[in-house]
């Protein structure tokens, strides 16, 4: 006999998504502007805009925002109309975010080293934020999310596995050693969504 009886799910308030929402993007841009000031790049969806960016010098923000868009069917199917409004939002105000950050933040003196690590922990507690209050930022978030509610599959393993993928083509863009520091960065993110994101363990929704 269980020595817990079980618990009711506890729905989160509009206010309790709200603050999610931009408490985890404002984590994240700040993490991107640690990783874009060293020329640093994810993965994912964001992984890709950093290429662009790179590439073209077209804006982060936007390049981010229009990539996404084909991901909002899938989400809308598999995950339900109120994960897609809450993962519009997301991305949106990230996009907006990035755009408006250099207008409240820089930085003298910056290692790569230290850039990978606190840009990926802080990326990853901000998904880990848009992940329990059922929200993420498109693209290989979304997938990595289905793929963990209708398969079993931890979310921060799968997202892993495809962040290091596209990190590794970034190698016709990106010198080296900016890659490598840029796996670190994947890692460090991945590893706070493998240990802190399972099911059942936290059980808001």
């Amino acid at each position: 006999m269980s020595a817990h009886p079980a618990l009711a799910v506890e729905r989160h308030t509009v206010f309790e998504d709200a603050q999610a929402l931009v408490t985890g993007t404002l984590f994240i841009a700040l993490g991107v502007a640690l990783f874009k000031h060293v020329g640093l790049l994810t993965g994912g969806t964001a992984g890709l805009a950093f290429l662009l960016h790179y590439a073209t010098g077209w804006s982060f923000g936007a390049v981010f925002f229009v990539l996404n868009l084909p991901f909002y069917w899938l989400a809308w199917r598999r995950m339900g109309p109120a994960f897609t409004v809450k993962t519009f939002v997301a991305v949106a105000l990230l996009s907006v975010f990035t755009e408006l950050q250099p207008l409240v933040i820089g930085f003298d003196a910056l290692t790569p080293a230290y850039a990978a690590v606190m840009g990926g922990l802080l990326m990853g507690a901000g998904f880990l934020m848009l992940f329990r209050h059922r929200a993420s930022l498109g693209g290989v978030g979304i997938l990595a999310l289905y793929l963990q509610d209708s398969r079993g599959w931890r979310a921060g393993k799968v997202q892993m596995a495809i962040d290091c993928a596209i990190v590794a083509a970034a190698f016709a863009i990106v010198d080296p050693q900016r890659v490598v520091y840029s796996v670190v960065g994947a890692v460090a993110l991945n590893l706070i969504l493998a240990i802190n994101h399972k099911p059942g363990r936290y059980i808001a929704m």
